[in-house]
């Protein structure tokens, strides 16, 4: 069996809320992705990842589980998700479930058996903590603000949750827990599933007595258990979401041994453009130089050692093209330098939907914003005295509704998603920006994602190649080769907005084949456009 099948794929993952609506509810749905099937072949992609679809209250948008062997109906039920499975592998596509594992919601059966008492044989699926009702057992904090610890006062007990008070933490230390999770997951692999991605699986571990919420002392234990026990059994591909980790604990996470997972989301990229010491929500310059060398690190480090995996975009992150690039007069031209920049370097790489069309950021009205975290930090920071023009800067810039406004499929009402009301605002520029146009243009950005993932299919050196960061002081030019025996793949971007002189190293000055431009012309060889990325192939 061959276990690495994921090293060459692609993988896209959908926000089922916001993908496509079927019932004209306003909510996408199961049939809704099943309705677009087509599409997604034609993209090229292997597998889908889907965020939760199970029953839940829907406190953070289904992160917060309540059933997690069930389908919520907002999305359809189990008959739904099982057509999904069988027509999305008919056209070559996996299906990859979101497992939330450190967390369940305060509905899920297990916690309301846990509360009612003590000496309920549920009551330590969870963690508690005796105390006195206003004086929390530590200083720990919640995510989306607040306490991690929520009184019960009919048992006089803390419980604690590291997210919304409607997310009990599970305890990991309980074996039956462990058992829990692996029937669940045993089943889901039997309804013919490709793969899991692990929700904040570095999180499980945690020991909140000591200060330790992250990377506890067990973390590693319970993950080869979880692994030995389910994931070994097939031929899935598993991720986890991992905050804390760096080079050397993403080793052991994707030990080519398979004991633990395939591969880490690592989020040292993506937390360069804040300030030192800071919330996400303190907003600074990208340092392009640190960018440089925290993906070319993470390149070095798990060569032939582990796998990366590779994105810009996900449902907690804002759109690449407003955050790092030009959302307006070089839309196009820098959407596709951060498609050819990511797709060229080794590991498994990550489409969020709509990043193939080049969605961009929203700035809509405090009252139309739907994210948790979003609603807690304006109502923190603005009680707490900081300027509204700023927080709300921030959230422009942050907020994870950016990525979450409804897929825009064509010019007409609603962008196509929905016959009826949308959950949340559609994005105002979707008659400019949408599937249905990028499909019909040749030079759109959906194609150059679809060229990107053929190339991969294609040459080995995209899977197999040894990264070399070229020109590292370079302050706008983002150039490096992947190299495997005589081939090599060298991959050259323009940063930023402005036209910037090319000089490569003179072992690479010579006959080139160019895979693929963020322009339409070949341009000049010793000048890069702004945010012109060009693709060649050597040997």
């Amino acid at each position: 069996m061959d276990r690495q099948w994921w090293k060459q794929a692609v993988i896209y993952q959908i926000y089922p809320k916001s993908f496509q609506d079927s019932n004209g509810d306003g909510i996408g749905d199961l049939q809704g992705i099943i309705s677009r099937l087509d599409y997604l072949k034609e993209l090229g992609i292997d597998a889908l990842w889907l965020s939760p679809v199970y029953c839940s209250p829907q406190d953070d948008n289904g992160y917060d589980i309540s059933n997690y062997q069930d389908i919520d109906p907002m999305f359809g039920n189990l008959e739904d998700m099982e057509e999904l499975i069988k027509k999305a592998g008919s056209r070559g596509i996996r299906i990859i479930m979101d497992l939330v594992l450190n967390h369940t919601s305060d509905e899920h059966p297990w916690f309301t058996e846990a509360r009612k008492s003590k000496d309920n044989p549920y009551h330590d699926y969870y963690v508690w903590r005796d105390g006195v009702e206003g004086t929390a057992p530590n200083r720990l904090r919640a995510a989306f603000g607040g306490s991690a610890w929520e009184w019960v006062p009919e048992l006089g007990q803390y419980y604690f949750h590291q997210f919304s008070v409607k997310q009990p933490d599970l305890n990991w230390d309980n074996p039956k827990v462990r058992l829990e999770i692996r029937d669940m997951i045993l089943w889901w692999m039997e309804k013919g599933v490709g793969g899991f991605r692990l929700d904040v699986i570095d999180l499980v571990a945690k020991e909140p007595d000591r200060m330790i919420t992250a990377d506890g002392p067990r973390l590693h234990e319970f993950i080869q258990e979880l692994s030995r026990e389910t994931f070994q059994k097939g031929d899935l591909v598993t991720v986890g979401e991992a905050w804390s980790a760096n080079p050397d604990n993403a080793v052991r996470y994707s030990n080519p041994d398979g004991s633990e997972l395939s591969m880490v989301f690592q989020f040292e990229h993506i937390c360069l453009d804040q300030k030192k010491g800071g919330e996400k929500w303190d907003l600074a310059p990208l340092p392009f130089l640190e960018l440089k060398r925290a993906l070319s690190t993470w390149q070095e480090s798990l060569y032939l050692k582990g796998w990366n995996s590779l994105f810009w975009n996900n449902h907690d992150l804002p759109r690449i093209v407003s955050r790092w690039g030009n959302d307006k007069e070089y839309r196009i031209e820098s959407a596709k330098m951060f498609a050819i920049l990511l797709h060229g370097m080794q590991g498994t790489p990550y489409i969020y939907q709509g990043e193939e069309l080049g969605m961009t950021n929203v700035r809509y009205d405090m009252e139309d914003y739907r994210d948790i975290e979003t609603l807690n930090i304006y109502r923190e920071r603005t009680r707490a005295g900081y300027n509204e023009a700023d927080v709300m800067e921030s959230i422009y810039t942050k907020g994870r509704d950016n990525a979450r406004t409804p897929m825009q499929w064509n010019h007409g009402r609603e962008a196509g998603f929905t016959d009826g009301t949308p959950w949340i605002k559609v994005n105002p520029n979707y008659p400019e920006i949408n599937a249905e146009a990028a499909m019909a243009d040749e030079n759109s950005i959906f194609h150059v994602y679809q060229k990107l993932i053929g190339l991969r299919k294609t040459h080995d050196v995209f899977v197999d190649g040894k990264y070399r960061l070229l020109m590292p002081e370079d302050p706008d030019i983002f150039a490096y080769t992947r190299t495997l025996e005589e081939t090599t793949l060298l991959v050259i971007c323009n940063f930023h907005d402005k036209t910037v002189p090319l000089q490569l190293p003179k072992e690479l000055d010579r006959e080139k084949q160019q895979l693929i431009s963020s322009y339409m012309d070949e341009g000049q060889a010793d000048v890069l456009k702004p945010y012109e990325a060009r693709m060649y192939l050597i040997g």
